[in-house]
């Protein structure tokens, strides 16, 4: 079973992005981003690493889908047999 790193670290930025985002749609219009001239720095890095996150896991799970539904039966030719090369 080969794991595609992919999937954990989708699964890891999708969890933190969402706590970001939820805790940015929580305190908006606090008085915690005054120091950051009013922009809701929470709400927008949580979003991004959302975002980012699910792109990651949803393109391991989609090349996991895709190496499982290769054929097992041997009919697949190795990669290192190429052509024209004398072996």
């Amino acid at each position: 079973m080969n794991l595609d790193l992919r999937i954990p670290m989708g699964l890891m930025f999708t969890i933190v992005g969402a706590i970001l985002t939820i805790f940015g749609l929580v305190t908006r219009g606090s008085a915690i981003y005054q120091r950051s001239s009013g922009m809701d720095i929470n709400l927008i890095w949580g979003v991004v690493m959302l975002v980012f996150g699910l792109t990651m896991f949803l393109l391991g799970r989609r090349a996991d889908a895709h190496q499982q539904a290769e054929p097992v039966d041997g009919t697949a030719r190795p990669l290192n047999q190429g052509r024209g090369h004398g072996h």
